[in-house]
């Protein structure tokens, strides 16, 4: 029963972070706007539609993890009240494969189009594509510290679903 707790306070805390994706996603959605309204150059003119589809972009991530992981927490007792080891084994599978797609996405391939939007930045010089390598740069920092503190969150969650069902062999 302890493990539905922990389970429990994992999907929750996920879905406290993903308003974080939400927040960021309304910043660059306003400052997309204040771009519209007050920018006089035409640098500024730029930033207009990159932060647009960046705050679209956060916003439809925020939206789907928010929902994904609320309707999770009401799952989680289900399962586990249907067969707790085979719960266990799930969440453990649905973990692992999570930490991959972390060490993958999240920290191979996002820090490399980090790097090549930066070499696009040093050697292309109009205003657009500019704005547009700033922004998904700032938009990639955010995904990296959002889905850094979740990565940490799921690496826990998984340690105490092996070590419950390590238990549940003895």
């Amino acid at each position: 029963m302890e493990i539905l707790k922990t389970a429990t306070e994992w999907a929750k805390a996920e879905v406290f972070s993903t308003r974080f994706f939400i927040f960021f996603a309304i910043l660059f959605l306003t400052a997309s706007v204040g771009f519209w309204q007050l920018g006089k150059t035409e640098m500024a003119k730029a930033y207009i539609i990159p932060m647009l589809v960046a705050g679209a972009l956060l916003l439809t991530i925020g939206l789907g993890l928010f929902y994904t992981n609320k309707s999770r927490i009401t799952q989680f007792e289900t399962a586990y009240n249907r067969d707790a080891s085979a719960f266990v084994a799930s969440e453990i599978a649905r973990a692992e494969s999570t930490l991959n797609e972390y060490k993958t996405i999240v920290f191979t391939v996002i820090p490399l189009i980090i790097a090549a939007c930066a070499l696009v930045i040093i050697f292309i010089n109009t205003p657009i594509w500019r704005a547009s390598m700033i922004t998904t740069i700032a938009m990639l920092v955010v995904i990296l510290l959002i889905d850094g503190t979740a990565h940490a969150r799921i690496e826990a969650y998984n340690k105490e679903l092996v070590l419950v069902e390590k238990q549940e062999k003895k």
